[in-house]
């Protein structure tokens, strides 16, 4: 328990403002790629047919839009974000091991380098946390506010 709240506090410290930039993005990228499976389920349940995913098709069709609707979410606000970061991990690399593996991991069609980009980020947020500017860092800034007050008050 010691090793994570080290961890948590280095962050905290070492977090850059701009990098809310990149968690918001990030976050509207997954939202965005949950939002657009979901309007195009046909396809997506073609394309697991495809890569040999059958025993678990309705599994992965039921639960992976909503997984990145709901992770892109918190990740937009700040909310729980190494859990949101962390479960979108497996995902994109089952992405590139079954669906760039078919098309081929440098032809044109592949979404290689963005899935790539997209892991980076996320192991960047499952290390970093959400930073200062999000939901939870005003909720933290807000109950130091309230322990101050109430050391004061004593």
């Amino acid at each position: 328990m010691n090793l994570i709240k080290n961890i948590q506090d280095w962050t905290n410290s070492h977090n850059p403002r701009w990098l809310a930039l990149f968690r918001v993005a990030l976050g509207a990228a997954l939202l965005l790629k949950g939002v657009s499976l979901l309007n195009n389920l046909p396809d997506f349940g073609r394309l697991v047919d495809e890569n040999t995913l059958t025993a678990y098709k309705d599994l992965i069709i039921d639960s992976v839009p909503w997984i990145h609707v709901a992770g892109g979410f918190l990740i937009i606000i700040g909310m729980f974000t190494r859990f949101a970061s962390l479960i979108q991990i497996p995902i994109i690399i089952a992405t590139i091991l079954f669906i760039s593996s078919k098309q081929g991991y440098f032809s044109i069609q592949t979404d290689l380098t963005i899935s790539l980009i997209i892991i980076l980020l996320l192991l960047v947020f499952v290390l970093e946390g959400s930073g200062p500017l999000s939901l939870a860092g005003y909720f933290k800034d807000e109950e130091e506010e309230e322990k101050n007050a109430g050391t004061a008050a004593e």
